[in-house]
């Protein structure tokens, strides 16, 4: 795996795929109190116009949240790990799969935040998770409560991301929004790339290795460097931005624009 990832060559079509939180911006002490700021705003209206509409956002997070934390942008995007999914015309792909596994969860984790200070149990609809940023000294307990339950209800899927336990109907993940979109135009017969930090992450990085695109993992200041499947490493939310405003520039023709140094010193692009 290299350090740093590439950038464009000359006449190269990429279709960016970016996670949202510890990606395009820090993880915040509730998912809540999250919001881009102009700067970045800006460079995602740039990076879209220079992938020719082909940017799409991928997280965890509900549709509803994604708009939320980047409006007034609506950008193409895939919610609740593929759950949710907008295409690049605006519309729902909606997954025929029940969530009904899910309410006997519901309450055995509502009931468990309520009675453990400072942990956040989270309804998204499709999914349910319980977080543990702002009480960490419950997170092995947490972490065998949700590997138990996962344990009794097979037909739903454990992802343990940082700080935060949610279990997913089976069905679908990251990766497989991903594929999805590259099949559809603005997405189709462009060069995938994928950015995104977390244990969710994994299925998307290794969608677009299978797919003979990029995979980028933002490293966790917080935790011990772990195996990842991405191909390449970025050691900061602010050093993906700028590597981001590189690309822009690479995928501009403005080779000019780019920064000396740090990323943009990445190895010949391909072609």
């Amino acid at each position: 795996m290299g350090d740093i990832p590439p950038l464009p060559g000359a006449g190269d079509r990429w279709a960016l795929f970016l996670d949202v939180d510890g990606t395009l911006v820090a993880i915040a002490p509730t998912p809540e109190t999250v919001r881009a700021d102009p700067t970045l705003l800006a460079l995602l209206e740039r990076l879209r116009g220079a992938c020719g509409g082909a940017l799409a956002l991928i997280s965890g997070r509900s549709l509803a949240s994604i708009d939320r934390v980047f409006r007034p942008l609506t950008l193409p995007a895939a919610g609740v790990h593929g759950w949710e999914r907008r295409r690049a015309d605006g519309a729902a792909m909606p997954i025929n799969v029940s969530t009904e596994a899910l309410l006997p969860l519901r309450q055995v984790l509502e009931t468990y935040a309520a009675t453990h200070p400072g942990l956040l149990f989270e309804d998204k609809g499709d999914s349910v998770a319980l977080h543990y940023r702002l009480a960490p000294r419950y997170g092995a307990a947490v972490c065998r409560l949700a590997r138990g339950l996962a344990a009794q209800h097979p037909e739903l899927r454990l992802i343990e991301g940082r700080k935060v336990v949610e279990f997913v109907p089976r069905g679908t993940d990251k990766g497989r929004a991903v594929s999805a979109f590259v099949a559809e135009p603005p997405f189709a017969g462009r060069y995938p790339v994928y950015v995104g930090d977390d244990a969710t992450d994994e299925d998307a990085f290794i969608a677009v290795n299978q797919l003979g695109g990029s995979s980028v993992k933002v490293d966790d200041p917080e935790q011990r460097v772990r195996s990842t499947a991405a191909q390449f490493r970025l050691p900061s939310v602010s050093a993906m931005h700028d590597w981001l405003a590189a690309v822009a520039a690479r995928l501009e023709g403005d080779h000019a624009a780019e920064p000396t140094g740090g990323t943009a010193t990445a190895r010949a692009a391909f072609s």
